[in-house]
């Protein structure tokens, strides 16, 4: 599997078994975990003024994404990120 970068985009199978492409918009280490913020490809190459969905998976060590399961991991995650790019802002 190739490493998984900023702007790489990749097929998920979702909870219908629909294919869905998402874009890597960030990659986070958190605590010796690396974390991937992602958004639907499609939103996110629009250009819009609206806000885009974006969520947050882990990244295994065989570069494999998977969902943040619990809600504290998802909350440290979540914060960590808006945190990071508060900081990119100033």
């Amino acid at each position: 599997m190739e490493k998984i970068e900023v702007g790489n985009i990749f097929t998920l199978i979702d909870e219908k078994d629909e294919e869905q492409e998402i874009e890597v918009l960030g990659l986070l280490s958190i605590d010796e975990i690396e974390y991937a913020a992602v958004s639907f490809a499609e939103e996110s190459q629009e250009e819009s003024e609206e806000d885009i969905d974006v969520f947050f998976l882990r990244v295994e060590e065989d570069e494999e994404l998977s969902i943040i399961e619990s809600d504290e991991e998802f909350e440290k995650v979540s914060l960590a990120f808006q945190e990071a790019q508060e900081a990119q802002e100033e």
